[in-house]
């Protein structure tokens, strides 16, 4: 086991490398670089897109890692080429970009993520801020998901057929086709001021004043701002995990082990959760560092922006917007780190539910 554990943390490097080579080459052919993000501001605040458009326009010299010429950034020819040069080695973009790159991964290594070029702020205090907001979200509404659909769907594949599984099935899909924006919308009408009542704030994760509340004060509070949030991020969750699970339990339930641990006198409840809950959590299990990792980290942009939370979600659209790139690669860099180290951590559940399971076995 622990040879499997050194090779899957070996390829941990060359993919994440890859991911990293594949969006910096990418990032290189966008244009409205962080350099014409500034020139459209000094040249009357416009949006830089309006900087670069007209007349076949070149792409910002950022993108082949050039110095600025006469014609080099469109708008750029009422300031100095000595401020834009300046600018351009302020930004590293004075170097060729495979050395902007080895630069790049060579911080990284170091976990030195370099500071947001519009904030005056580094990359890691940028995302600490952000944490609480999608750290909110995103556990809650793991949990909620995994506690809520799992029971569910074991319901729902013991009485299969039954009218509770037709009802709960219409129910479910229904949740799911709904759009999540669309459900936070109604919520927001609904619950917190719009037509009906107003049980519920409307912006942030806390009241003014929380400092100085109990500590069961703060966590009350803390539960009443997160509960529409969570509630619309998790609505559309319950559809997959459940039937999921429904499934696999189906799935395990006809299978003759079952039949013979019955034929032995076994109670339903043993044979169930003693012999069938092992075998069909594994395929839920399997999912589960991708759900984490899509809802924990990935943030909800239209559920922040809905309910006024400023989380990750915010901060990756915001940085792509103003082409802040070490907001970009770093947060890319940590989350894609993370995402690889959870599916490791996924193989270790699977044997650490079903010892049978030898991931070496299998490569020989």
């Amino acid at each position: 086991m622990g040879a499997y554990i050194l090779r899957r943390l070996a390829l941990i490097i060359p993919t994440l490398l890859g991911i990293m080579l594949i969006n910096f080459a990418l990032i290189q052919f966008v244009p409205g670089g962080p350099i014409e993000q500034i020139i459209a501001r000094m040249e009357g605040g416009g949006d830089v897109f309006e900087a670069i458009s007209g007349g076949g326009s070149e792409l910002a010299q950022e993108a082949s890692g050039g110095s600025a010429g006469e014609s080099g950034y469109l708008g750029a020819r009422g300031l100095p080429i000595e401020f834009i040069q300046e600018l351009e080695r302020e930004f590293g973009f004075d170097k060729p970009p495979w050395q902007r790159f080895a630069n790049m991964l060579w911080n990284y290594m170091r976990f030195d993520f370099g500071e947001s070029y519009f904030r005056s702020i580094s990359v890691v205090d940028l995302v600490k801020e952000k944490l609480p907001v999608s750290i909110s979200l995103g556990l809650w509404s793991t949990v909620i998901a995994y506690f809520v659909s799992i029971p569910l769907g074991i319901r729902k594949a013991v009485r299969d057929g039954s009218a509770f599984d037709t009802w709960t099935s219409g129910l479910i899909i229904v949740g799911y086709a709904i759009p999540g924006f669309l459900f936070a919308i109604m919520l927001l009408v609904l619950f917190a001021g719009g037509s009906y009542f107003q049980w519920f704030p409307l912006r942030g994760l806390t009241s003014d004043g929380f400092e100085d509340f109990s500590l069961i004060g703060k966590a009350l509070d803390y539960f009443w701002h997160i509960s529409l949030p969570v509630l619309a991020s998790t609505i559309s969750a319950f559809a997959t995990l459940t039937l999921l699970t429904k499934n696999s339990f189906l799935d395990e339930i006809k299978k003759q082990y079952v039949m013979t641990a019955k034929a032995k006198g076994l109670s339903e409840r043993r044979v169930l959760y003693g012999h069938v809950f092992r075998n069909a959590m594994l395929i839920v299990i399997a999912g589960f560092p991708a759900v984490f990792v899509s809802v924990f980290f990935g943030g909800s942009l239209i559920i922040e922006t809905i309910f006024s939370l400023d989380g990750l979600g915010r901060l990756g659209f915001e940085a792509a917007v103003s082409r802040d790139y070490p907001v970009i690669f770093g947060t890319l860099f940590v989350f894609g780190l993370i995402g690889l180290v959870m599916g490791l951590i996924s193989d270790l559940m699977y044997i650490w539910i079903d010892p049978r399971i030898d991931f070496e076995s299998r490569e020989t």
